[in-house]
């Protein structure tokens, strides 16, 4: 439940920072919740429309046997995750600037209000479609459908709830540190799950176990206890890893890690949150 949370509402955030970002520097603009409003409709359906389509893969897949299946769901999945960190690290503070400044314009009349519209729409449907993978991934990992459910809708209301603190202005803080805290869980979450994926691909004779178990700790938190259960879910913790299991896992975090570091702008600074006073 722990991993799912933070995946939610790390998505949910970005698109409520995009929303309230948009938001405060149309205000005064006439219709504009109209616009956003649609914007988020058509978001939501056409992340629901992704979410659909990837039910449907599944069960074409399902047949391809269940190792190579799940395999598959969670690699795919270390591969969003990775990507979304460094891409992150990479443009996320200019992606928070042009949303500003396409505010502007649309406040000033340099942009129609049906771009508005589009721009909320397509923040929406990006975010829902990486949440509705990571969620198959989870789901592939181990997780089962309460934690999914649970998870989903906290982090679905704690993101809109810093949306909306944003957008009224009560939270006036640099983002840099609070960003860099999710990457990094976001990191070891991708580690995790590739590492499951080395597990089910050990399993169908595809990759060797180099050994299995490497270690077992067991004695110390079992895997079936409520901690175990949550640690391998949040960063892919298993009391009796295999070698291989164990090479996934230390190669991500090293390759997701560095390339974040080597994306980030140099001299990056925090991420401030645009100051926006209450208004309709």
């Amino acid at each position: 439940m722990f991993a799912i949370w933070i995946l939610v509402f790390r998505e949910v955030l970005e698109a409520a920072m995009m929303v309230s970002i948009v938001a405060a520097a149309t205000r005064g603009v006439t219709a504009r919740w109209r616009w956003i409003g649609a914007g988020l409709l058509l978001g939501v359906a056409g992340a629901a429309l992704v979410a659909a389509s990837a039910g449907r893969l599944a069960e074409a897949m399902s047949g391809m046997g269940q190792e190579w299946f799940n395999a598959s769901v969670l690699l795919a999945a270390t591969a969003m995750i990775g990507w979304h960190v460094v891409w992150m690290a990479r443009h996320g503070r200019a992606l928070a600037a042009d949303a500003g400044r396409f505010g502007d314009d649309v406040s000033h009349g340099r942009r129609p209000l049906t771009a508005l519209m589009i721009v909320v729409a397509l923040a929406v449907l990006r975010e829902g479609s990486e949440v509705v993978l990571f969620g198959y991934g989870m789901v592939a990992g181990g997780s089962g459908s309460t934690d999914l459910i649970t998870g989903g809708l906290l982090g679905l209301f704690s993101g809109i709830a810093i949306g909306v603190a944003m957008y009224a202005g009560l939270l006036r803080i640099p983002m840099r540190h609070f960003f860099r805290a999710t990457n990094g869980l976001l990191i070891l979450l991708a580690a995790g799950l590739g590492a499951a994926a080395a597990g089910f691909l050990a399993q169908a004779d595809v990759l060797p176990t180099l050994a299995n178990p490497l270690w077992n700790t067991s004695w110390l938190l079992a895997d079936d206890a409520w901690l175990g259960r949550a640690m391998h879910a949040l960063v892919g913790y298993t009391a009796q890893p295999s070698g291989m299991q164990l090479v996934f896992y230390v190669s991500i975090v090293a390759l997701l890690a560095g390339g974040a570091r080597i994306a980030a702008p140099r001299g990056d600074t925090a991420r401030a949150v645009p100051a926006a006073s209450p208004t309709t």
